[in-house]
């Protein structure tokens, strides 16, 4: 099947099958692999759309998200407004049409799902083109994780549209052979159809991946329309490419004027003749391979109009060869024309002499001004341009350290250069982050002949006075916006001089298309009209997003595991290979327990219950929240916060603490270190640690702004492993024979470095369990070797592995409270039975005041305490309300307080709770009472410490 201008052996499109679409109410044919502009093009529809002031009629400039002019509303299968037709992929059933620089909001809602996905990776490559594709597969190859997010349905870029080799073979077979490689790596993720549109600070870019936009009413319901990914990376390789630069004439909006780039990849990708006779009007060398490939796929090129005064004679002979005649020196100065071009005004270029025009019919007019690198992602990243006078466009100069371009986003334009512009981003990148990989030598690319320097021209002259009437030659310099030449010689006339300004006043830059196509040339214009240097005059700022991204995709639901980041500790590996059930502990994964063949989870747990307490087992406690804190002004800051005393600690200390808000009531609990004179670490529970390091910000930044205090989260930074029990120190002292384990020389509540098992490590002598500990903390990477070597070491000593519901056991028989858990929001230190931990020295610290409060001083407060069921075989359910009757009253039944921690225990050879109560301390020995299946279950209130309430068994 073909359309009237498909190029016969041309193209990637799927010819062999048909879609049929609706554009306008008529209907037309496309292929499988066609956009809908490369499909109106192919069935000779140019006019695709109107200008947004004039209503002057426009047509097809580029064939990507640089594309200022015909935009589409989707009518069918869901109403969606302001569309590029050149990013819609075709589909059966699409329905469309154009519009005049503003859509309508769909009235019915949208039936569609959205999601979220976060990722990280050491390199983040966005644009799969050959700087792109060679920076992956060189990052691939030496085991770094690398995501690469491309825009385009397949990888290949500009080599899509053209016809290069390399290798001696065409471009595109080294594309499928890299392509093949990347999906067999591992450690590579390939996001098609994927646009970075967003870079923000620690290396995190915002993309949006389009799942199903291209399959139409035959996408999945249960996918996802689109995709928000949220990369973290510890690199980024900016290979976005560069868009061509149009050059500003009378009437130069007509459709049929196409960016001679853009003619070339409909020609190549989409197997398109965007026309039938073709002048090429151009500043630069690039323009030539589009006009003598349209040349041989059959278009007429009636001229080549050339700025250049000299052209390199292989083109000359290129052309000659093709019967295709240049004009070196001439400009084009206008065009005629109303719903295609019809004609083009060619004037040799000087001053004074532009009125010697002459009219070459065409119905298709082909402009390169040049080249533009696609530099918004860099600048959002703050890195810097530079103008460059040799090619009229600002290019990257300095970039933050993680952030680099490669190829024609640097403005590197020949092939070969991007090629090996993409394996030395990678190298650096990779040497940034410690990496280093086998040397990769860029593939061949053809020789290329010598060629003359761009001239920079951002504007021709017009031949008559131009006005803002429809009528009249008027000089666009953005399409999207009716914005003239006029209008940046008024602002400029106004007295403006910047060109943030003259974007303001004149709305250049400001639609959908971002100024891709009018920003750099608009830059020039001011400049001209100032008489002043492009240099210094400088380009608009580049700002998130970098393309349209619609509400519903920012706003879209997030389901299952896609709600939250799923995090898992260094170890997490070693505990699935050892059959771990895992439980969610905020967006962690945490072992459960390790059940053994046959066992259920009670039996699992309390055989690890009688490990930890009558041998040695150990657990990883990696997930505690771990925050550092340095400055001169660290002791100050850790007083004003927590309940005690934390300045006086010294140097190999550790002080258990609390924390409280302004209400007096417990907010988190922990342990201090003190690393130095100026530096602590303190930890926090698991699910508290963003909310602390918030809360700490909070007050350093808004109240305290005066000391001299950083904070840095190392949660992951740190492997932290409890080691537990009786036999402990014996297993601690197998892999740390340099560290003196006994009491004396190691005691309780202080820490020392060492090396465990050959790795550089800090010991620390602390215990949630009751019972002799150390809690070993090592750098991340080295977690899985130690956890190792401590098992080798302990299994003459039977040790165990736990999981967090022993865990839970073994402190719950100490009392030692979860906050969040055992707390409410309504629990003060006292009411937990920790007065001790309420310093009486310090003047003031957050919560104190409150404590003086009447409601924080009343005798029935809800205070911890414990309970014993009667029935030593009864587990009460957690959150279970506490009565004072055996019989359950009429509503309302008076509550005395619930149930926080309920436990089978080992040790006490029976279940057990702990409770909020009210006036819990009074009712010690008490009888009260907990609903239970109808029933009522008799309990007697205990003192919360149930076992080894001496703390004879911490020292072993």
């Amino acid at each position: 099947m073909n359309t009237p201008f498909r190029a016969p052996g041309h193209g990637r499109v799927d010819r062999d099958t048909a879609l049929s679409f609706t554009f306008d109410g008529t209907v037309y044919t496309g292929h499988p692999g066609d956009t809908l502009a490369s499909a109106l093009l192919a069935n000779g529809v140019h006019h695709v759309a109107d200008g947004i002031k004039y209503g002057r009629p426009r047509g097809v400039l580029a064939a990507g998200a640089e594309e200022p002019n015909a935009l589409v509303q989707i009518e069918a299968p869901f109403p969606e407004p302001m569309l590029t037709a050149t990013t819609v992929e075709l589909y059966d059933g699409l329905v469309a049409r154009g519009l005049s620089g503003q859509g309508r909001l769909a009235a019915e809602p949208d039936t569609a799902r959205y999601d979220t996905m976060h990722a990280h990776c050491d390199l983040l490559v966005v644009g799969a083109g050959p700087a792109g594709l060679a920076a992956a597969l060189a990052a691939g190859r030496a085991g770094a994780r690398v995501i690469v997010v491309d825009e385009l349905p397949e990888p290949g870029g500009s080599l899509l549209g053209s016809r290069e080799l390399i290798d001696g073979a065409p471009a595109l077979t080294w594309v499928a052979e890299v392509r093949t490689e990347l999906a067999g790596n591992p450690d590579v993720q390939v996001l098609s159809r994927t646009t970075a549109f967003g870079h923000y600070d620690d290396g995190l870019v915002l993309a949006l991946e389009k799942r199903t936009d291209h399959l139409g009413a035959a996408a999945p319901a249960h996918v996802s329309r689109q995709r928000i990914w949220r990369i973290r990376s510890r690199q980024v390789v900016y290979a976005t490419g560069a868009y061509e630069r149009p050059v500003a004439f009378d009437n130069n909006d007509r459709p049929g004027i196409m960016l001679a780039g853009s003619a070339r990849t409909y020609l190549n990708r989409f197997g398109v003749l965007p026309g039938s006779r073709a002048v090429v009007f151009t500043t630069n060398d690039s323009a030539y391979p589009a006009a003598l490939e349209l040349a041989d796929a059959g278009v007429r090129i009636a001229a080549v109009v050339d700025v250049r005064e000299e052209v390199p004679e292989h083109w000359r002979t290129a052309c000659a060869e093709r019967g295709i005649g240049i004009r070196a020196g001439h400009v084009v100065t206008g065009t005629s024309g109303i719903e295609q071009v019809t004609r083009a005004h060619v004037a040799p270029f000087g001053q004074g002499n532009l009125g010697e025009r002459q009219g070459v019919d065409c119905d298709l007019l082909l402009v390169s001004g040049g080249w533009n690198p696609a530099v918004a992602l860099f600048s959002q990243a703050r890195g810097t341009l530079r103008y460059d006078a040799g090619i009229g466009a600002f290019v990257p100069a300095d970039a933050p350290g993680n952030v680099r371009t490669a190829g024609a986003a640097s403005g590197t334009f020949t092939l070969s250069g991007c090629l090996t512009d993409g394996l030395d981003a990678a190298r650096q990148a990779l040497s940034a982050i410690g990496r280093t990989g086998p040397e990769t030598a860029p593939p061949a690319t053809a020789p290329l002949p010598d060629g003359a320097p761009t001239r920079v021209l951002w504007r021709v002259p017009s031949p008559q006075d131009a006005d803002d009437s429809p009528e009249g030659a008027v000089q666009f310099v953005d399409l999207q916006r009716d914005a003239t030449v006029s209008d940046v010689l008024r602002a400029t006339g106004a007295g403006l001089r910047s060109v943030e300004h003259v974007k303001r006043y004149t709305t250049i830059g400001t639609a959908h298309d971002q100024g891709r196509t009018s920003g750099v040339m608009t830059s020039g214009i001011v400049a001209e009209a100032l008489g002043v240097d492009v240099a210094d005059l400088g380009t608009t700022r580049f700002r998130p997003p970098a393309v349209p991204v619609s509400f519903a995709a920012l706003a879209g639901r997030n389901r299952g595991e896609l709600f939250d980041p799923v995090r898992v500790t260094a170890i997490h590996p070693w505990h699935v290979e050892h059959g771990a059930l895992f439980e969610n502990v905020g967006q962690w994964k945490r072992p459960w327990y390790y059940p053994r063949a046959g066992e259920t989870m009670e039996e699992a747990v309390l055989r690890e219950c009688r490990a930890a307490r009558t041998g040695v087992a150990m657990m990883d406690g990696s997930t505690l929240g771990k925050i550092n804190v340095q400055g001169p002004d660290s002791g100050v800051l850790l007083d004003r916060l927590y309940t005690n005393l934390m300045s006086t600690l010294k140097v190999g200390r550790v002080r258990y603490g609390v924390m409280c808000g302004a209400d007096g009531m417990a907010i988190d609990d922990g342990t201090v270190i003190r690393v130095a004179e100026q530096e602590f670490l303190l930890t926090t529970t698991t699910g508290n640690a963003a909310k602390v390091l918030e809360w700490m910000e909070e007050w350093l930044q808004t109240e305290w702004p005066d000391l001299r205090v950083h904070l840095t989260s190392v949660t992951e930074h740190w492997v932290t492993i409890p080691l537990v029990g009786p036999r402990s120190r014996d297993v601690l002292a197998l892999v740390a024979p340099d560290l003196d384990v006994d009491n004396d020389a190691f005691p309780f509540m202080s820490w020392q470095d060492t090396t465990v098992a050959g790795v550089a490590a800090r010991v620390c002598r602390i215990s949630f369990s009751g019972e002799l500990a150390y809690e070993i903390n090592v750098p991340a990477w080295y977690g899985i070797t130690v956890w190792e070597a401590l098992c080798a070491a302990g299994s003459g000593f039977g040790l165990t592995t736990y999981g967090t519901e022993t865990m839970h056991v073994l402190r719950a028989e100490k009392a030692y409270p979860i906050i969040g858990q055992d707390t409410d929001g309504t629990v003060t230190p006292q009411d937990l039975g920790m007065s001790w931990v309420v310093s009486k020295k310090k003047p003031d610290f957050v919560g104190k005041r409150s404590f003086s409060r009447a409601e924080n001083r009343r005798e029935d407060r809800k205070q911890l305490v414990g309970l014993l069921p009667a029935d030593e075989r009864v587990l009460l359910p957690e959150g279970a309300q506490i009565i004072a009757t055996s019989d359950i009253p009429e509503p309302p039944v008076p509550m005395l307080g619930h149930v926080t921690s309920s436990y089978r225990s080992d040790a006490l050879r029976r279940t057990f709770a702990l409770a909020l109560v009210r006036s819990g301390t009074r009712r010690i020995g008490e009888t009260l009472y907990v609903p239970l299946d109808g029933r009522t279950v008799p309990v007697t209130v205990t003192d919360p410490v149930l076992f080894d309430k001496e703390g004879a068994r911490r020292d072993g």
